[in-house]
Order: structure tokens, then sequence, then C-alpha cells
């Protein structure tokens, strides 16, 4: 039985769609190979998500015992998270609205058998 490591990213104030694009490079990966590859992607979301790799990675280290080397990404999803609704005045007086997107990132981390 594999055990699996999750980590959770809340409230990410990068739309879910945004945050994909960064995400399917990743899956499936090593979690190694993961990390230097959102090191040099050019898109604002791969900060976050790296952060949040590199977080599980260190729970993995610290509270199972598995060495990085053998772990990959099982699994790497993400979510609406609640959308913060603004308005703003338009032509003619007209309000328009603001959609703030944000988004709710999860990893599962597993080891190679």
């Amino acid at each position: 039985m594999a055990t699996d490591v999750r980590a959770q990213l809340r409230y990410c104030p990068i739309s879910a769609q945004k945050v994909r694009l960064v995400i399917d490079l990743v899956r499936g990966k090593p979690a190694v190979e993961a990390l230097d590859i959102l090191k040099f992607v050019p898109k604002g979301a791969a900060r976050p998500v790296r952060k949040l790799l590199a977080s599980a990675v260190a729970n993995a280290e610290e509270n199972f015992g598995i060495s990085r080397e053998n772990l990959y990404v099982y699994r790497i999803t993400a979510d609406e998270a609640p959308t913060r609704k603004w308005r703003r005045f338009g032509a003619r007086g007209r309000f328009r609205p603001i959609l703030r997107r944000s988004s709710h990132v999860t990893v599962v981390l597993r080891e190679r058998e």
C-alpha cells in the first residue's frame, strides 16, 4: 500500500483556469523534476504551485520519512474558489462588474514502487 502525501493551497488569488495551465506541466512527473520545471515557467501561477509542491515534499520527508527521490506527482488539481465581485463605473454612469477569481490547489504525492 503506497502512502499518499497531500498538501492544499486554499484561496489562491489566481483563477483556476490559469493555474491549470501550470499544473498540467508537472502531472505525473517525479517531484524533484517537477520543482525544477516550475522554477523556470514564466507564469504567475508557477510560484505558488512550486511553494505548494515544495511543502508537500518537505511533509513527506519530515512526517513519513520518504526520500524526495522516490516521490512523484500522483494527482494535482485546481478547483474554483469563491469569486469576489467588484463594481466599477463604465460608460454613461453604468456599473461594470469585475470578477476576482481564486482557486484551491491540491497536490497528492506518492512513493514509487
